[in-house]
């Protein structure tokens, strides 16, 4: 098994896309899927997140979201950029607990009723002692989960109108109308202002990352009988 260097990959992303990474890991270089980990973490998280509003079931869903993609590798086609199949995978997982839970019959007929539940502030959280940003998380958290995912993925992730209704299997047009009523929500005070801090709020940070990669890696060779890095 060919083992790789995932550093030098990582610390300069533009110099291989995800599809070719994809192609080298089924040719063999299956160490390079820390480097897919790594690179969408921070929008597996608030992908996660955006639906479930818990940070350790958010992150047990990014572990079974890399687990699922690692093993079925072999049917991403290339029809979608990688990151779009990813993350669809990781919504898809959230969605099935919060229906699990009965918290979620339909995701049209929840805006306004979800429950959020009690978190514990996590590291990163603490360290987030600007008052905008706590203010914006905070804003972003009341958010019906309808609109607050469409947000999460489109306004602070950055994804296109596209994407995002492809990864919450909705339309283009539900997207655009559900990004508006949130910012509609968050203007007062808010909205105006995040434009300069939206991209750092809700950090998936260089520790949590190294767990992440660690406990994937550690759930492949346990329940598979293989080392992914070789």
């Amino acid at each position: 098994m060919t083992i790789v260097m995932t550093a030098a990959i990582t610390a300069a992303p533009g110099a291989i896309t995800d599809e070719e990474i994809v192609e080298r890991i089924r040719a063999g270089e299956t160490a390079l899927f820390e480097t897919l980990m790594r690179r969408h973490n921070q929008r597996l998280y608030r992908a996660a997140y955006s639906i479930l509003g818990d940070a350790g079931e958010a992150e047990d869903v990014m572990q079974d979201a890399y687990v699922r993609s690692y093993m079925h590798l072999d049917q991403f086609d290339g029809r979608a950029q990688f990151s779009t199949w990813l993350t669809r995978i990781a919504v898809h997982e959230a969605l099935a607990r919060v229906r699990k839970r009965q918290r979620l019959v339909d995701i049209e007929d929840v805006e306004g009723s979800m429950k959020m539940v009690s978190k514990t502030a996590s590291p990163e959280q603490e360290a987030l002692t600007q008052t905008l940003r706590l203010v914006l998380e905070a804003a972003i958290d009341k958010l019906p989960q309808t609109y607050r995912s469409v947000f999460m993925l489109r306004g602070v992730e950055g994804m296109s109108t596209a994407e995002t209704a492809e990864c919450l299997d909705i339309s283009e047009e539900a997207v655009k109308v559900r990004l508006h009523r949130a910012r509609v929500l968050l203007r007062k005070g808010i909205y105006a202002q995040t434009g300069a801090v939206t991209a750092s709020a809700f950090q998936f940070g260089q520790q949590r990352c190294d767990r992440m990669v660690s406990a994937v890696f550690e759930r492949i060779r346990s329940q598979h009988g293989f080392d992914v890095r070789g």
